[in-house]
């Protein structure tokens, strides 16, 4: 019987090629949305694909985007999103398209039909949290989320701030 040489340790085999594990376990964050962590209490995150054109992923590469305002909804079984701004692609010329365009997220069957079921509960959304790079593929995270009051972002500072005393506090013993 001949026994097959192992892998480095630090490496996956994927098919026939190697495939470096930080790739999969590191994705490239190039944008986040800092505003929902503080407007919304988040309840349940999913992972999604997001259907890009050429100029458009040029754009998220140089990290030419803004989640900021930007949600997403359900309709005729699919998810799109909506305000995301993607600048135009530099030489993208005649292939650039309109920055703000609803873009469609490639998500499965059943994370759809969760989706749909739960956003019909009063008071939950959905909104992008953070948009990465992972194996090459643009990845979007997006949750569901309920609305903070404003004495609850007021909370969630007093907390952090807090935090980041004991924080500090320990680090000068």
């Amino acid at each position: 019987m001949v026994q097959q040489k192992e892998p480095p340790v630090h490496c996956t085999v994927n098919r026939r090629f190697f495939v470096f594990s930080n790739l999969a376990e590191n994705p490239k964050v190039l944008a986040t949305n800092r505003k929902a962590f503080h407007d919304y209490f988040v309840e349940e995150t999913f992972e999604a694909g997001i259907a890009l054109t050429g100029t458009e992923i040029k754009s998220v590469r140089a990290g030419a985007v803004n989640l900021r305002d930007a949600f997403a909804q359900v309709r005729d079984g699919e998810v799109w999103l909506q305000n995301v701004h993607i600048s135009p692609y530099e030489q993208g010329n005649r292939f650039n398209v309109d920055p703000y365009r609803t873009r469609k997220l490639l998500m499965h069957r059943k994370e759809i039909n969760r989706l749909m079921g739960r956003v019909q509960e009063k008071g939950l959304t959905i909104v992008p949290l953070r948009l990465y790079l992972k194996k090459n593929r643009a990845k979007v995270e997006i949750a569901l989320v309920k609305g903070k009051k404003q004495y609850d972002k007021r909370e969630s500072i007093s907390k952090r701030d807090a935090k980041r005393e004991m924080e500090r506090a320990m680090k000068v013993r």
